[in-house]
């Protein structure tokens, strides 16, 4: 499988050092360029054409106009905000921005990985710790509302809720996902959690209320 090609920009010298690290060790990464200020932004994606840009928020200027101005220059390339900001406003800034990524300096480097990973699959992500907070401030638009399905369910919790609705069992589902019971039912506790289901009966009755495409095969 071919690197993601990748681009850094953080006015920091160490943090996007340790960035470089931390992707290099990770494997399945290309770093492609890497900046210091705004103004870099829109010359690595018209120059370089990185498949995901990982973007710091605060270096002292409009940074959302300017992501704004980036994914016009290059549509293809997706944007990941990285950065220390605890509150949602900033993420749905950036998210309206055209951000599809956003994650909290304070996370762990897999977190960081995953949703690089997860991004360019074509996946929005968000910090864990306030996901939900994003979700229902994004609802308020159409656009908003197809990211906030994007952010609740991820692409195997979207099959396996497919899955349920078709009447398959737990064995048939693990089947079909080619993954261990043992991951299934962690999938699955997740998954009452996010639709709010004591028991399997009602995650089956909650899953065929979501307005999740039933195109996923």
């Amino acid at each position: 499988m071919p690197s993601i090609r990748i681009a850094l920009v953080d006015d920091h010298p160490l943090m996007l050092s340790g960035l470089q690290d931390l992707l290099s060790r990770s494997g399945g990464f290309e770093i492609v360029a890497t900046g210091r200020s705004p103004r870099d932004i829109p010359y690595i994606c018209r120059v370089h054409k990185p498949e995901v840009i990982v973007v710091d928020l605060f270096m002292g200027c409009d940074i959302c106009a300017v992501i704004a101005a980036a994914i016009r220059i290059a549509p293809r390339t997706k944007v990941v905000a990285f950065t220390a900001a605890m509150g949602v406003e900033p993420a749905i800034l950036a998210l309206d921005a055209g951000a599809t990524g956003y994650v909290l300096k304070g996370g762990t480097s897999a977190e960081l990985v995953q949703a690089i990973r997860s991004v360019h699959a074509g996946g929005i992500y968000v910090t864990h710790s306030f996901t939900s907070e994003v979700i229902a401030r994004l609802r308020d638009a159409p656009f908003r509302t197809r990211a906030a399905k994007a952010l609740m369910f991820d692409l195997r919790e979207l099959r396996i809720i497919h899955l349920l609705t078709i009447g398959k069992t737990d064995e048939q589902i693990a089947v079909a996902l080619r993954i261990d019971r043992t991951i299934l039912d962690d999938h699955m506790s997740t998954l009452r959690q996010k639709l709010e289901a004591r028991n399997r009966r009602e995650a089956v009755i909650e899953a065929g209320k979501s307005a999740c495409p039933p195109t996923i095969h």
